[in-house]
């Protein structure tokens, strides 16, 4: 290989090191396989829909499709909440958005449980 190894992909730590055939983060323990690292850069960027396939974008506001139970609270939040000025990220699972929803403060949805606005 190469002198200078990749960054970790998932914290953007530069100490990574190889172990065996895959590269490891030693600050977040993240491992993953030189081969997979190559495969995304050629994949480009990735597109997020929403529950209709609407392309998100930062920055969206969106629409809430179906009632969404949340832990901790005694009601759910109800179909047709606005989310304004939402951000795309690589969250917990499968949580690709960031949001602040009025009455239940910051969280993650899924981009399969929103429609966006037009």
């Amino acid at each position: 290989m190469s002198d200078s190894l990749p960054s970790c992909p998932e914290c953007g730590s530069a100490y990574t090191y190889e172990m065996g055939a895959l590269l490891v983060c030693p600050e977040c323990a993240h491992e993953w396989s030189p081969a997979e690292d190559a495969a995304e850069e050629v994949d480009g960027p990735r597109v997020i829909k929403d529950s209709v396939g609407n392309e998100l974008h930062d920055g969206d506001t969106v629409t809430i499709a179906k009632d969404l139970k949340v832990k901790g609270f005694p009601t759910s939040i109800k179909v047709g909440t606005k989310v304004r000025n939402i951000r795309l990220v690589d969250g917990v699972g499968d949580h690709d958005i960031d949001c602040k929803v009025d009455g239940f403060g910051p969280m993650q949805l899924k981009s399969s449980v929103v429609k966006r606005v037009l």
